[in-house]
């Protein structure tokens, strides 16, 4: 899963991006709010972390901006003030969640996978699809009979076919998702973690479509 990181701190970005993509999500970072905004509107994100507090245009306006542009991706926002009435500002402007500094980066990823969860229709922790079940912690994949380990790249790889069992997903949306914008990473790099999933999970799990990209199909 894709996440924009928008924070101006520059120790504590790093810190959160670290650990961000440790609990294997992928981490674009935005240092003020113009960037922030314009890359909401072009990139394909799961989900935003959005400091309120950022240099060029303040977080509720990127928000707010978002919104009335139909822009539903789910954000949580991140900032030191902790007075009720901005956070309140905060939800009316359309944020889905909000922490206040200091915080426990555990929660934050916790309030992150919520929110996706929720986007993608599903109450439960642990995501689910077929006889398959991913554990983040562990970073492996379960069945009734074994459980699976995986690479970074793997988890984050089949974490995203399990929240979009079905449908096709093209190499470049693949990219989009695994890597972010990662200058190195091209569609040849789907292609080789798709086999080593197929090898562990099954040949028929992933299917190609000619042309189109790949089908998840679990059961």
């Amino acid at each position: 899963m894709r996440l924009l990181l928008a924070e101006d701190d520059p120790a504590l970005s790093a810190e959160l991006s670290r650990r961000l993509q440790s609990a294997g999500f992928v981490v674009d970072v935005s240092p003020d709010g113009e960037e922030a905004e314009f890359r909401g509107d072009t990139e394909p994100y799961d989900a935003v972390v959005l400091d309120l507090g950022l240099p060029r245009r303040p977080g509720l306006e990127v928000l707010g901006n978002w919104r009335r542009r139909g822009n539903d991706v789910p954000v949580v926002i991140l900032t030191a003030r902790g007075a009720w009435h901005e956070k309140v500002e905060g939800f009316r402007a359309g944020a889905d969640d909000y922490l206040a500094k200091p915080f426990h980066v555990e929660e934050l990823v916790e309030r992150i996978r919520a929110l996706i969860r929720r986007r993608h229709g599903r109450s439960e922790a642990a995501v689910t699809a077929g006889r398959f079940t991913l554990d983040p912690e562990r970073q492996c994949v379960r069945t009734d009979t074994e459980e699976i380990p995986l690479s970074g790249t793997e988890f984050r790889l089949l974490n995203y076919f399990m929240h979009h069992p079905g449908r096709v997903l093209s190499k470049s949306r693949l990219l989009e998702h695994v890597y972010g914008t990662e200058p190195d990473s091209d569609g040849n790099i789907i292609e080789v973690y798709v086999n080593r999933l197929r090898r562990k999970l099954g040949p028929d799990v992933i299917r190609t479509r000619r042309g189109q990209g790949y089908v998840f199909e679990p059961e």
